[in-house]
């Protein structure tokens, strides 16, 4: 209903962001993001999971049983067969909703509903056979061995995922991390429904709210507050959080606007609380949580099966990529080594993902006593700080090879914004001063190159001008990335560094 527009946000952010690192949360705004916290697991990766490993089980029991009874007579036909019965159960399976995280947690519900969509499989394997007249090709001691083991098989695999899901559950795995923005007689109503409805699924941490009034309790419903909206930026760069829904009225857009306007720079959830609107709207465009109705405002850049891929991306490209100049790297090293005196690698401190501080390896490209650690001052054209060795991997990106290590340690991705130093200025301004809305574009991991570098915004970035062209491009990425615009960077990346290297000093 109210999408965000991030060229808008941009342009109209209010920069309530701005110098949130140096801000303390209350004691216990504190004590909660100091408490150590397992990692999130996605349910859509889990249910995707489940049923590919369902589905190969089943098929691998069909093949075993026509080994062991059947022989070799037929193959082709047994397998068309066992093809057509996965695909047949996979539409049983789903449209029984055998396959949801809350009928995981079940025993009686979930055995019943699997075991139904199993035997429909079966009923329809056979009324299909009888029809086109092919019973007479399949063994009838096959066909009740495979449907009568594979019952066994799901009983006794959806088992264990009961067993796995309620260990996750209890871990608070597959909660989701939830904070509350606003309070009162709101908040009071959407979190007894909460937790009423959604009590495995959501882990409610407490509220953040900016009035200090009879309408908003330090307690409401056993839920504290911790602090303002803009605490929840640091609060929520220090420890995990998966959703924020705004408790405020549907009507009231200009202040949701301005919530969601601060909370955008944030790799988190955001959702419009619609459990007290009078104004009603058909279930589809609600999504919900338990049965909570809620507007989705704005959505992780990167989730669920999509941070899958782009990992098997990240780690295969960086581990072909360490192979293939291993013999260009080596060479460098010892080039720095012949040119200068110090260290071949060069450490720097910068933000990552979520703001969180992360060290960058690259190759020395400064002379040691030189070196600026901070980056307070740009490297510039024909800079005397840089040696001669130094302006040549500069000039061809060789200084950034070492970050492969940084992506194996699951610091940067191949593809994503550039991580910066952290005094880096435009205009002798820090970064997140001088560009409003700044800090969204740390939503996703920092990438060893990115959408920026491949349009020519790469290396120095004196001024304001250049600094808002390089967020502008890594907005566009986060906002809309795939794994094809990955690939689309990569191959562009060599391209671009011979085309596009002005500022590359």
């Amino acid at each position: 209903m109210f999408r965000i527009d991030p060229k808008r946000v941009v342009a109209e952010y209010v920069g309530n962001n701005r110098g949130n690192g140096d801000k303390k949360l209350t004691a216990l705004a504190q004590k909660i993001a100091d408490a150590p916290v397992e990692p999130a697991i996605s349910s859509m990766v889990i249910v995707g999971t489940v049923q590919a490993i369902e589905t190969a089980l089943l098929g691998l029991l069909g093949f075993i049983i026509y080994f062991v009874y059947v022989g070799n007579e037929e193959f082709s036909h047994y397998a068309a067969l066992i093809g057509i019965s996965l695909l047949i159960s996979l539409f049983a399976f789903n449209i029984a909703n055998s396959h949801e995280i809350s009928v995981y947690r079940t025993r009686i519900i979930q055995t019943s509903r699997a075991f139904g969509a199993w035997s429909a499989t079966l009923g329809l394997v056979l009324v299909g056979l009888f029809l086109v007249k092919l019973g007479e090709y399949f063994s009838r001691v096959w066909l009740v061995s495979w449907f009568g083991l594979g019952a066994l098989t799901i009983v006794v695999f959806r088992y264990f995922v009961r067993e796995k899901v309620m260990e996750w559950t209890g871990q608070g795995r597959l909660k989701r991390r939830t904070v509350i923005v606003g309070g009162g007689h709101e908040a009071e109503f959407l979190i007894e429904s909460i937790r009423q409805t959604a009590v495995n699924d959501i882990e409610l941490l407490g509220m953040f709210d900016d009035r200090a009034d009879k309408r908003s309790p330090d307690i409401v419903a056993d839920c504290p507050k911790l602090g303002k909206v803009a605490d929840l930026l640091e609060f929520a760069r220090q420890t995990r959080v998966d959703l924020i829904i705004v408790s405020l009225p549907v009507s009231a857009e200009a202040r949701v606007l301005h919530m969601v306007k601060q909370l955008w720079v944030l790799p988190v959830d955001i959702r419009l609380s619609a459990h007290m609107s009078k104004l009603k709207f058909k279930n589809r465009a609600y999504s919900f949580l338990g049965d909570v109705p809620v507007f989705d405002m704005a959505d992780r850049p990167i989730s669920d099966w999509n941070l899958v891929v782009k990992w098997i991306f990240d780690k295969s490209v960086a581990l072909f990529a360490l192979l293939l100049f291993s013999p260009v790297m080596l060479i460098t090293a010892i080039m720095i080594k012949l040119d200068s005196k110090g260290p071949v690698f060069f450490k720097q401190k910068r933000h990552g993902f979520n703001n969180e501080l992360i060290e960058v390896y690259k190759f020395r490209s400064m002379y040691t006593d030189m070196s600026d650690a901070k980056a307070s001052k740009l490297v510039t054209k024909d800079d005397p700080r840089v040696t001669k060795v130094g302006r040549f991997i500069r000039k061809t990106s060789l200084d950034e090879l070492p970050q492969f290590l940084n992506v194996l340690r699951g610091e940067l991705s191949i593809c994503g914004p550039r991580p910066h130093a952290l005094q880096a200025k435009a205009a002798n301004e820090l970064y997140h001063d001088a560009v409003d809305g700044y800090f969204a574009r740390h939503r996703v991991k920092p990438g060893i190159t990115g959408w920026a570098q491949i349009h020519g915004w790469r290396g120095e970035t004196d001024t304001t001008e250049k600094l808002l062209q390089r967020v502008s491009h890594d907005l566009h990425y986060i906002e809309n990335w795939s794994i094809f615009m990955d690939i689309y960077i990569l191959f562009m990346t060599p391209i671009s560094l011979v085309s596009k290297s002005e500022g590359a000093y």
